[in-house]
Order: structure tokens, then sequence, then C-alpha cells
């Protein structure tokens, strides 16, 4: 007998496939690179990879796939625990002083996905007494875990200063004891950067503290690649920064939250998803570790980021395709429409080209997109082949 849930998921499912909204996996046979091999039923194609976080160009680096097997050789596969039962090995706390020293702050802690980080980071610091003043675009991360938490909750229209003000003044009409502003570094979707230094003015002017999520920056932005806190100077004031590991620092897995000692302290006593969750795998840490090694001294993969990136943005721009403005490497083209997105992604794909449609309820309704991201492991025929075959595509679908 099929339960009334399965016939409800059903139901659903068949609305999102005739809203155009399914999203379909696809197979990659090998590693994670700049041109990677896409599998089907019947046979394999080599594309041009243009939606990896592999910013830059180190998922599949040769230094780091050696640190990871001797971190597996020395220290095992897994721990098989939590940390603070028997879960903890030298190999995560030297993970956690490398990014601490890397960020510049006391100490950080690990969690299995910064997802994780950003769900556990707001309930152990603050109560109903206290007040989360949430940037709208934050990624769901952020938002999940605000509404873990049991402090007020206020949201500001994406980078608006004088609303941003207007939620402070509130939270302190409200009784705030303490207040804390949440933002992403570079928010994933628009590839913009927040308005760091203004925020940190306000935070300052109203005695609140800021926390950065910072995925999408740390590793390949600012002096570096310390992130935007070090891009825009302000990393002496932002309190909190969370991140990944699994974008620029060898794209695996695994979170982080970095900050002054005594944060991180009770962090690691009442931090849920660290307390209940195993320990990231002896070879994560150790190919992160030296990922992060290399990030520091990447100013050549930097540099190339950043032309590919001009050069993508330039080329398309010319063909006639609205793009969101940015300096980021993540350049989202704007098609509105989810089936036209879907359609486009479709034509790339024929094309040589590996790229994902986004649409509700990733972006807003009417805002779908596809989300292109540069790519140190990107050569410059690989951009031009990219402008080629989005020209191509866009004049078949009628988008220019």
């Amino acid at each position: 007998m099929t339960s009334n849930l399965v016939i409800r998921s059903r139901e659903l499912l068949s609305q999102i496939e005739g809203q155009g909204l399914y999203k379909r996996e696809r197979l990659i046979n090998g590693a994670q690179a700049g041109r990677i091999r896409v599998a089907s039923q019947t046979f394999e194609r080599e594309l041009v990879n243009l939606c990896a976080n592999n910013y830059l160009g180190l998922a599949d680096h040769p230094e780091v796939i050696a640190a990871a097997k001797r971190g597996l050789d020395e220290f095992g596969f897994g721990m098989a625990s939590v940390r603070f039962i028997c879960g903890t090995q030298t190999l995560h706390r030297e993970l956690e002083r490398t990014i601490a020293r890397y960020l510049c702050k006391d100490d950080a802690i690990l969690f299995a996905a910064c997802f994780d980080a950003n769900g556990g980071v707001f309930e152990p610091l603050l109560d109903a007494d206290d007040a989360i003043i949430s940037d709208s675009l934050n990624h769901a991360s952020i938002i999940d875990g605000v509404r873990l938490c049991k402090a007020r909750r206020y949201r500001f229209a994406n980078g608006d200063m004088n609303e941003l003000e207007d939620r402070l003044k509130e939270a302190d009409r409200d009784g705030a004891r303490l207040k804390l502003i949440a933002t992403d570094g570079v928010f994933s979707m628009d590839g913009y950067v927040a308005k760091l230094p203004a925020i940190c003015d306000l935070a300052e002017s109203y005695g609140a503290v800021v926390m950065v999520d910072d995925c999408h920056a740390t590793g390949h932005i600012g002096e570096a690649g310390r992130g935007t806190p070090a891009l825009t100077g302000t990393s002496r004031q932002v309190e909190i920064v969370t991140g990944t590991l699994g974008k620029s620092l060898g794209g695996a897995m695994g979170g982080f939250v970095t900050a002054s000692q005594p944060i991180i302290d009770l962090l690691r006593q009442r931090a849920r998803p660290y307390l209940f969750s195993n320990s990231l795998a002896p070879a994560v840490a150790a190919g992160s570790i030296m990922a992060i090694q290399i990030a520091e001294g990447a100013d050549d993969r930097r540099q190339l980021l950043g032309a590919h990136a001009r050069r993508f943005r330039s080329g398309l721009e010319r063909a006639g395709f609205e793009l969101l403005a940015g300096e980021t490497p993540i350049i989202p083209v704007m098609l509105h429409e989810a089936r036209l997105a879907q359609d486009m992604a479709a034509a790339l794909d024929k094309r040589g080209i590996y790229v994902a449609a986004f649409s509700y309820p990733v972006v807003p309704q009417g805002t779908a997109r596809i989300r292109t991201q540069m790519s140190a492991a990107l050569a410059e025929k690989d951009v031009d082949l990219a402008v080629d075959a989005f020209t191509d595509a866009g004049k078949a679908l009628g988008v220019i």
C-alpha cells in the first residue's frame, strides 16, 4: 500500500518538474578540474567546467593529494567518534591552528561543513535577550542557524546601510543586550562583496559585533587570500569568521569558525553540530593544511583567476548578455525565467561547457540565472571557448 507521504512526495515532484525547477545531478568520472569528464549511460565527454567552487584550482593539486595520502597512512581512515569523546588527533588541532594563524585570529574550531558551522555558531553565543541582524541575501546556512537560536531576529536589505542602522536602532529600542550583525563576505549567487567597512563602522557606533561567512572568499580574495576582511581592511573589526575547506582551500569538505579564544572555547563546549558530529577524516585534515599553505603564497593563481574573470566578463558583455556587476570570480548571467535558464544550461552542455541553472528557491522568483565561476585551473583558451559557446547558445535561444 502506498502511503500518503509517498503520494504527496510524488505530487510535489511533479509540480517541481512542471515549473522547470527540477535539479538533476550529473556524473563526473575523475577529479575536479578546469576540464572534467562527464559520464552518461553510453559515453563520456570532456567539458570546460564553469560551475565549481575550485577557485584556486587546488582540488586536484598533487601536493594536496600527497598530503592527504600521508594523513591517511599516518592517522588512518576515520575517527569513528565525535571530538570530545575520542575523536581529536594532533592533526585536527594543527589544522585549527593553521586556520587561525592564516586568518589572524586566536583559535578555530572545525565542523563537518560550513553549513554546520553557521548552524552551530549562534545558539551557544546568544539567547532571548540578544539580537541578530542579518543581511537578506545571506546563505541558507546562516538563515537556518539564526532560526535555531532564541535571539531576536532582524533583517536588512542586501547592502542597505540605512536599513541596517534602522534595525540596530530597533534592536536597541527592544532592549537587546548583545547585537550581532551577520553577513556573507561574498554573496554566493550574486558575487557581491559585503560593505564591511560601513558595516563595521555601524557596529562600532551601536555596540554590535560582526560575523562574516567568508566561504566564497577565503583563499582567493584579499591579501594572501585572507578573505573579505583583509580585502576591506576590517580584519581587526570582524569578530567572527566562518568558512569552508570545500571551496578554494582544497575543495574537500569541512567548515570552521575562527574568532577570539573565549568564543571558540564556548563553541567547543556548546555548539551542537560540533559535539554530535564525527571529526573530519584525517586525510581531509592533512590535505587542507597543505591547501592553506599553498593558498597563502598563491598570488600567481589569484592573478590568473582575476584575469580569467575580467576576460570572461568582458566577452559576455560584448556579446550582449545581462550580467550582475562585480569584481569577484562569480559572474551571474541573468535569464530571469527558470525554464530558459535550464534550456541555456542544456544548450551550453551540448557545446562543451559545464554550467548549472539556478532558480527559485535557490534565488528569488524571477531572477533565474546561470552562475558561472572562474578558476585558476582554466586556461585562457577555455575562457575563450566558453565565451564563444555562450554567444552561440544565447543567439540560438533568443537571449541575445
